[in-house]
């Protein structure tokens, strides 16, 4: 059936049959022919994310990826698993036959030719029938794929290899038949690892097929183990939800909860969706989903995420997220996205291998007619050819950056680190300067009162009546710690008429017929109200030990002020000498006063404090570090850091802020735990820096064996070992991301140095 995509949406494919870089790059440039088409291919998960600008039908993009020689049907998350678990036990019966006849026929062709006085009547035709079964069935794919590739007038790694089999067995059999002469072993010196003259190939053919379905083998169990962490992640939910209905509990299927069910949850059991606690108090452990071991307590009022577990007491939850919208599938379609993506450096490789392979082609039939010029033997001449097509196959380069990538963001989600792009990996190289919001990030962001200053001529109670009144209508955090003060203490809060938000500031609004101000010493100033000495004094005071100020005035008189305590988060002391160990300036900054700034900069020793700066300057802020020169990473969670995160180098939000702040940054924090800070920068670097070695292996391995090769010093043997070898070591290479610990953070020294400050 055929449907029809809307125009600026993002669809993806799973392309089945690719084998290397230059494969994957085919099939983006056949998709990229469409009119409207921007696509991106990734070999190391099988993908193609297609952008586009008009509506195209899916029949249409999965034709043209058959018009490459290749296979595609619209991606399936919960199908991919099975898929890669299919396409391991077909390489794996393969390897089994290739290796179970493929062995006897290397050690009997070996040492028939070392001690010739062994030999029998017939031996060539024992190795003919134990080669066959392994250069045709076990081979097959790798033939089926070459001529797929040639009907295109292209080729690919396959083609490499098939040809290098196909001639080696060719060969074999036109010394068999054709000679039917003996083969002979004049080694040049070193055994099997330099060319032997006049020997028969069968064993050289079988050895190729051999590494190379080895190599392929290992190769899709490494990608699969790298993409295991997400789809582990994937994976997670509940099954089933208890859902109430006019009060009778019913058991139904979790997906088929809808917004505004809802459901108990009872301990040992997972939230079924993210919702709101409407009753019930219990201990949540998300350990499953970011990693955190400590448990979190929640209440009434309070947002569950699905996925969690209750530990303790009975919830009742109603849903206001359900299906994809939830907050954790988002995050992981964020990461899929990612790892579909492709950073510069993998565009480099891709191009390079779109034409690596002609080139090889043509660099191979060079040295055998460089070796014919010479008066070489025709062994000698097929040999360092089948040499040369054998060890240059681009794997290696296919391989190097998204095996990293796969590996770095499962490794990543595993800890609750979501990367959500390939830019984000580049941009966390340069960074020199951390900035990081103080409230709800640097703070638990649960502020508290913890003090009341109330003017002589002023009733308590009637004080907190309309301050609370005021404080109940606004949404900022300060305002809700105030009204919920309040209402403890007198109960019901009265209306407010002609209320007013003043983002940063206070609010205001007429409660019993008066005018009622609160805020900042800030607006109150502004505002033309006298501040008393009383106040001044015991401000001063507040502000010393890190308390928040906010003034209530009342039809122009201030009546009294409250102070507010915000409790520093456990981990921000440590995480921030994990920023400076690895080289990092850090900076706080907020709308805060100064001094209660500097009390909470004190206590976590930051290199630097920018205050009392209002919500829509702190993109200003971020703008001015950038053009003096600094790379700079923002770490917020509010809807007024959404901007400072675009803004950043690279921005890194707290995922139970808000969904704006979510929504622009590149790394997205699940643990409310601010270790994870140096470590995403930490995890980002060293996944670039893998990559960066991975290219250079698998660069520098085709720049020096393809010479070696046509010098004749290699044999087909050897060199098919080598180029499995090579994919093999940039795999492992990538699959130590897999071990990354939050206790690594900060172990990376930054390449521009501390800097100076910025004032």
């Amino acid at each position: 059936m055929t449907t029809i995509a809307d125009a600026s949406a993002t669809i993806e494919l799973k392309v089945t049959g690719m084998t290397c870089a230059a494969c994957a790059s085919r099939v983006e440039r056949q998709l990229n022919k469409i009119d409207g088409v921007n696509a991106s291919v990734n070999y190391a998960t099988d993908r193609a994310t297609v952008r586009l600008a008009r509506p195209v039908p899916t029949d249409e993009l999965i034709a043209r990826v058959e018009k490459a020689g290749y296979q595609a049907a619209p991606f399936a998350p919960t199908g991919s698993a099975d898929t890669e678990d299919e396409s391991v036990g077909a390489l794996w019966r393969r390897l089994v036959v290739a290796l179970l006849v493929g062995v006897p026929l290397a050690d009997l062709s070996i040492t028939l030719i070392l001690l010739p006085g062994l030999r029998f009547p017939g031996w060539e035709w024992v190795l003919l029938g134990l080669a066959v079964p392994v250069v045709t069935w076990c081979a097959w794919p790798i033939h089926r794929r070459a001529i797929a590739a040639a009907r295109h007038r292209t080729s690919s790694m396959e083609t490499l290899v098939s040809l290098g089999v196909a001639s080696a067995t060719l060969w074999s059999l036109y010394t068999i038949f054709v000679h039917g002469r003996s083969a002979t072993w004049e080694s040049s010196g070193w055994g099997l690892l330099f060319q032997p003259e006049g020997s028969i190939y069968l064993e050289v053919a079988a050895g190729v097929v051999i590494f190379v379905l080895a190599g392929r083998f290992f190769e899709a169990k490494a990608k699969r183990a790298a993409g295991e962490a997400l789809r582990a992640l994937a994976r997670l939910g509940a099954k089933q939800a208890t859902v109430l209905r006019d009060g009778v509990e019913e058991r139904i299927p979790a997906d088929a909860l809808r917004i505004g069910d809802q459901f108990v949850v009872r301990p040992g059991e997972m939230v079924a969706t993210d919702g709101v606690v409407l009753s019930g108090s219990s201990s949540i452990d998300s350990s499953a989903m970011t990693g955190e071991s400590i448990p979190a307590e929640v209440g009434q009022g309070q947002s569950v995420i699905g996925a969690t577990t209750v530990l303790t007491g009975r919830l009742i939850v109603r849903a206001v997220r359900v299906g994809a919208d939830t907050q954790f599938a988002q995050l992981v379609r964020m990461v899929e996205a990612a790892q579909a993506e492709k950073a510069k450096v993998q565009r480099i490789a891709d191009r390079v291998s779109a034409v690596f392979v002609p080139s090889v082609i043509m660099i191979s039939l060079l040295t055998g007619v460089g070796w014919a010029l010479s008066g070489a033997s025709a062994e000698r001449i097929i040999g360092a050819a089948l040499a040369v097509l054998i060890i240059a196959c681009p794997c290696a380069l296919g391989l190097a950056t998204p095996t990293a990538l796969l590996a770095a963001s499962g490794r990543g989600a595993q800890l609750g680190i979501f990367i959500k792009g390939h830019q984000a990996l580049e941009s966390a190289r340069a960074i020199d300067t951390v900035v990081l919001d103080k409230t709800g990030t640097v703070t638990t962001g649960q502020m508290t009162v913890a003090d009341l200053w109330v003017a002589d001529d002023v009733d308590r109670s009637l004080l907190l009546r309309r301050a609370g009144a005021v404080e109940h209508a606004a949404e900022h955090l300060i305002a809700r710690t105030i009204a919920d003060f309040a209402r403890a203490e007198i109960g019901v809060l009265p209306e407010v008429d002609e209320f007013q938000a003043m983002p940063g500031l206070g609010a205001c609004g007429v409660v019993d017929g008066l005018p009622v101000l609160v805020g900042s010493i800030r607006l109150a100033r502004a505002s033309g109200l006298t501040l008393p000495e009383e106040f001044l004094e015991r401000s001063a005071t507040w502000e010393n030990k890190g308390c928040t100020c906010v003034v209530v005035a009342v039809d122009g008189t201030v009546a009294g002020a409250v102070a507010l305590a915000d409790t520093i988060k456990p981990s921000a002391a440590l995480a921030v000498a994990q920023l400076r160990a690895a080289g990092l300036r850090t900076i706080l900054l907020t709308g805060d006063n100064k001094a209660a700034a500097a009390a909470v900069a004190r206590e976590i020793a930051v290199d630097e404090v920018i205050a009392e700066v209002m919500p829509g300057d702190k993109a200003v802020v971020i703008e001015r570090l950038r053009a003096s020169g600094r790379a700079v990473a923002m770490v917020g969670d509010g809807v007024n850091d959404a901007p400072a995160l675009a803004r950043a180098n690279l921005g890194m939000a707290i995922a139970n802020g808000t969904d704006v702040a979510v929504g622009a940054a590149d790394i997205i924090l699940v643990r409310d735990d601010l270790r994870t800070v140096p470590a995403a920068v930490t995890l980002a670097r060293r996944a670039l820096t893998t990559i960066h070695s991975n290219l250079g292996w698998a660069f520098g391995y085709n720049v020096a064996a393809i010479p070696i090769a046509a010098a004749g010093l290699l044999s087909p043997l050897v060199s098919s070992a080598a180029m499995a070898l090579s994919s093999l070591i940039v795999v492992s290479n990538s699959l130590r991301l897999r071990n990354f610990q939050l206790s690594e953070a900060g172990q990376l020294r930054p390449e521009h140095g501390q800097g100076s400050a910025v004032h």
